[in-house]
């Protein structure tokens, strides 16, 4: 991030959302998550970019174990500045036309954050209802990626599924959305 205005506004905005959403994170106070961000300032980034893609990040919990705090993208659809991607470059790189300008593994990368997991994805879905219009690729494991496939899931009907496309398919509706560990 560049100037500390655009520090101050982010962890404000931050802020905001967390206590507009404290259902999502009943055990936790600002304050500690505030301390995580400070110690940790080049998290700031990646939340940034987060941000500016669309993403909403949130606090979804802190794990138990590592004490480590969990954002996650939660806005209701999958981020804006996300969409048409394959999944990773092997699958951009095997379109033999109409190839997409980025995949949704370098671009989590270049983030510093990851692809939710299918259990993640599941997590998040017990919060709200999000993906009722769109879909989001997940971080796939290596034997359905190695044959070629990879994992999306969505939100119809009142429940939460997960499917398999190829990883060079692409949609306006699909993106993918992150996580941040702090």
């Amino acid at each position: 991030m560049r100037p500390q205005y655009e520090r101050e506004d982010l962890l404000k905005v931050l802020e905001l959302r967390f206590i507009k959403n404290m259902a999502r994170h009943p055990d936790l106070e600002w304050r500690e998550v505030l301390a995580r961000l400070q110690a940790a300032p080049e998290k700031l980034r990646s939340l940034a970019e987060m941000e500016r893609t669309g993403g909403e990040p949130n606090v979804i919990e802190q794990d138990a174990k590592s004490g480590e705090i969990v954002f996650a993208d939660c806005s209701p659809e999958t981020p804006k500045g996300r969409v048409s991607v394959c999944y990773d470059r092997a699958g951009m790189d095997s379109r033999k036309e109409h190839k997409p300008t980025d995949n949704a593994i370098d671009m989590a990368t270049a983030m510093g954050a990851e692809l939710l997991t299918e259990e993640e994805y599941h997590q998040l879905q017990k919060l709200g209802e999000f993906d009722t219009k769109t879909s989001s690729w997940l971080r796939t494991p290596d034997e359905t990626r190695n044959l070629g496939g990879a994992l999306f899931g969505d939100r119809r009907y009142g429940r939460v599924f997960i499917y398999h496309n190829g990883a060079s398919s692409y949609f306006a509706a699909r993106g993918f959305r992150a996580s941040l560990r702090v």
